[in-house]
């Protein structure tokens, strides 16, 4: 089985080209899955040790989803059936198999939801907060800015090196999802916190010396306190201090600003189909997905637009 396991992970990584997380995730999926089916004692092979996989149906499937529903959310399931789905594809590919038993499983449906997101006043208090009084300072200012001011996701700016910077022409190169690179534009304010920080990086790069050898453009732009690498969970951390420190009672996350990104861009006029190639999106429903218009806005077009939208008088329609 572990044999399997190690050729799904070079399949993923090598012929379809997915993150390390998507990667590392899937393999935690599928190991998740085999557990079940020993505990369970579900497929066994003749030597009653050695999972069958031939012995592996749609019904054996879905008593697993049953088993994880209650326990986990929606998406999480939803993907760990995707992770399903794309192990016995390459079995079939690979001749082990002639049918996929993941594919006669119906994926759960989705809960909708509008993801938590920041109104532009709340979003200046926030990429303000940091007062850059010390260089850890300078650096979470730079981070509230870059994801402000590109939208890309908490893995692409942890990832970003220095080469991917150039502030001549006002762009930054990022790696997404399936390690696509992209060109994004940023902002004179995003550029102004990084230099004010990059003035000073030197202090942490002198911490991990042995790491960044002078005039290495491959080194990472943004680091923690010892002087490495800064980590996703590091910058969620970051992010929920200053919500905290702003009064922000809501649960604000790295992706919150992303998605407050592409609202307020949406708000101010911008193409969705623009909006998309910013966000690094696919197809044009995940963006929909990401971006809607407020009700506020709502509300200034139907009181525009609509023949009958004045309120009785003595009454004030106010914002929401």
């Amino acid at each position: 089985m572990e044999s399997l396991i190690k050729n799904f992970s070079l399949y993923l990584q090598i012929e379809k080209n997915v993150s390390e997380n998507t990667c590392r995730n899937y393999i935690s999926d599928l190991r998740q899955f085999f557990n079940f089916l020993k505990a369970q004692k579900l497929c066994i092979g003749e030597n009653n040790k050695e999972t069958d996989i031939a012995k592996i149906d749609h019904i054996v499937i879905r008593a697993y989803l049953m088993e994880l529903y209650g326990k986990n959310k929606k998406t999480s399931i939803a993907r760990k059936l995707a992770s399903l789905r794309s192990f016995f594809k390459l079995l079939i590919k690979e001749e082990r198999l002639t049918t996929n038993p993941a594919a006669m499983v119906t994926t759960p449906k989705q809960e909708k939801h509008i993801p938590a997101f920041l109104s532009v006043d709340e979003m200046f208090r926030l990429v303000e907060k940091p007062d850059k009084s010390t260089i850890l300072e300078c650096r979470d200012r730079g981070i509230m800015e870059v994801l402000y001011s590109c939208g890309i996701r908490v893995s692409e700016l942890v990832g970003l090196n220095m080469d991917d910077l150039d502030f001549n022409l006002g762009i930054i190169k990022v790696r997404g999802k399936g390690r696509k690179e992209r060109i994004v534009p940023i902002g004179g304010k995003a550029i102004e916190a990084l230099k004010d920080y990059l003035e000073h990086v030197n202090e942490l790069k002198g911490k991990c010396p042995e790491k960044y050898p002078q005039g290495e453009l491959a080194s990472p732009v943004f680091l923690n306190f010892r002087g490495e690498r800064l980590s996703s969970r590091s910058v969620a951390r970051i992010v929920k201090k200053y919500v905290f420190q702003c009064g922000i009672m809501r649960d604000i996350s790295p992706h919150s600003i992303r998605h407050s990104f592409a609202t307020h861009l949406l708000d101010a006029g911008a193409d969705l189909r623009a909006i998309q190639e910013l966000l690094g999106h696919k197809s044009l429903g995940t963006t929909q997905k990401y971006t809607h218009i407020s009700i506020d806005k709502l509300m200034e077009v139907y009181d525009k637009a609509h023949p009958r939208s004045k309120p009785p008088n003595g009454t004030i329609r106010g914002k929401l």
